[in-house]
């Protein structure tokens, strides 16, 4: 026997305003999406001058800084969030 009430079912303004909320999130995907291009795009350049330079692709130390910075701001996952964008703009190691 379940004892679980259903859900009361989203009705009225309440479909409304999740229709306005996602049309916001649908937004904020679109501005990160633009922005991890712009991202991907200007470290791509940063990897190519270093390595016309005859340095290395990449730098270490400024990867963890960015790394950081995501789990600074977003716990654990930021940190997962901040390697897919540096696995992005250089490849895999």
């Amino acid at each position: 026997m379940n004892t679980l009430t259903p859900p009361a079912a989203v009705t009225g303004s309440e479909v409304d305003r999740i229709a306005e909320l996602r049309r916001e999130i649908d937004a904020c995907d679109a501005a990160i999406i633009e922005l991890v291009q712009r991202r991907l795009a200007v470290s791509q350049e940063i990897g190519a001058i270093r390595k016309a330079s005859g340095g290395t692709r990449l730098s270490l130390a400024r990867e963890q800084q960015v790394l950081g910075r995501f789990q600074e701001a977003l716990g654990p996952d930021g940190a997962a969030l901040g390697m897919l964008l540096l696995r992005q703009g250089r490849g895999r190691l």
